[in-house]
């Protein structure tokens, strides 16, 4: 049965998950988190942490299938 892992910024996730629908579930959720401290990080000092929300792109994510 396969199994699927997320690519997430070039860089795989250690985490192992039985569904598609699963994988991209954490995957979005890892966008959210992106997100989420980009505006922290903003907020706490605009000056060295730019962040405007109509130019924000999403982290680039890739599920792949595995057989581990």
């Amino acid at each position: 049965m396969s199994k699927y892992k997320v690519i997430f910024n070039g860089e795989e996730d250690d985490e192992i998950f039985d569904t598609y629908e699963e994988a991209e579930s954490h995957a979005l959720y890892l966008c959210s988190c992106t997100r989420d401290g980009s505006e922290t990080l903003n907020m706490s000092n605009p000056g060295d942490y730019e962040y405007n929300e109509n130019s924000y792109k999403n982290p680039e994510y890739e599920i792949i299938e595995t057989n581990k």
